[in-house]
């Protein structure tokens, strides 16, 4: 896995998926909010599979040694 997701989007993957599980947990929202666990993990990973199909990536490229 190569890391393809960068530093905002990587916080907003976080929080967004910590307040959809935290939403859900309270009952505010449905089961659905459970789906928040995508945005979180993708955005500890640092890694979007999505994005790799898509050829998109939020992070800098790392330069070669």
């Amino acid at each position: 896995m190569q890391v393809n997701v960068g530093g905002i989007d990587r916080i907003l993957r976080i929080i967004v998926g910590l307040v959809l599980i935290a939403l859900a947990a309270t009952g505010t929202v449905g089961w659905w909010g459970y789906l928040g666990v995508v945005p979180l993990l993708t955005g500890a990973l640092r890694f979007c599979p999505l994005y790799t199909l898509l050829g998109i990536r939020t992070c800098p490229m790392n330069k070669p040694d």
